[in-house]
């Protein structure tokens, strides 16, 4: 067997951080390659797994190793309470550009512009995943696989299409965007194929993403009430247009 800590330094730099029990359970889950995970305490995860992810028990009985403590945090600077860490092949950007280009969509995509905070961008890939976006894209600098991110998104990075695109490269389809001057969303219908954008808590939309927008919408919100997290809009957002009956089941 290859030594678990030789093949995580030899992979580390061009791979993905699964970072705790949930973030491997649901890469294992959403078929991402795992090439090596270890933990300090093989059988206190797999009896998590019993409780909590019956369905990947078996998977993680095969891929897990157990490795020393001092030889796990000098791999994992901030384990996770769980103890266990994983590294994973990030899905081609070319398989992700093809599912978030391919239409006829039967949900959304998400478009966040210029976000700045890695865990509120996590919170909204995992939020994504949960109601079936088609996908999750970020425009500007903050990459949306950076290892702070993957955990925020608890591994479901690997349920959705995720990536960084500029606003030029937007994948098709109408743009609503949530803009505090726009039209109360609860007298709008979000079409499926729509791309739903969400600008920066502290500036809001860019002028780029705003003229490519096909209609602004607003969110309600009590007055003098500044704004809402940047996961909470995108919950409600999604939340609306899955009441409409188009999510899937």
């Amino acid at each position: 067997m290859n030594d678990p800590v030789r093949v995580w330094r030899q992979l580390f730099d061009d791979s993905v951080l699964l970072d705790g029990f949930h973030a491997l359970k649901h890469a294992v889950r959403f078929g991402a390659r795992v090439p090596v995970a270890v933990t300090t305490d093989r059988r206190a995860v797999l009896e998590l797994a019993d409780e909590l992810a019956p369905d990947v028990r078996a998977a993680l009985d095969e891929l897990l190793t157990e490795i020393p403590e001092t030889a796990f945090t000098a791999l994992v600077p901030r384990p996770h309470p769980t103890s266990v860490a994983a590294l994973a092949v990030r899905p081609s950007r070319a398989a992700n550009l093809e599912t978030l280009a391919r239409v006829p969509r039967t949900a959304p995509v998400v478009v966040l512009d210029n976000p700045r905070n890695l865990g509120n961008a996590g919170a909204v890939i995992r939020l994504a995943a949960g109601f079936g976006a088609t996908g999750v894209v970020t425009t500007g600098t903050l990459d949306p696989w950076h290892p702070t991110v993957v955990r925020g998104g608890a591994g479901l990075h690997f349920a959705t299409a995720v990536e960084r695109l500029t606003v030029d490269e937007l994948p098709a389809g109408p743009v609503f965007a949530l803009d505090p001057e726009g039209e109360d969303i609860r007298g709008t219908k979000l079409p499926d194929d729509a791309l739903l954008a969400f600008g920066s808590e502290r500036s809001g939309l860019s002028a780029e993403l705003r003229s490519r927008a096909d209609r602004l919408v607003s969110l309600p919100m009590r007055p003098q009430v500044s704004s809402y997290n940047l996961a909470t809009s995108v919950a409600m957002t999604l939340f609306h247009w899955s009441a409409a009956g188009d999510a899937p089941a």
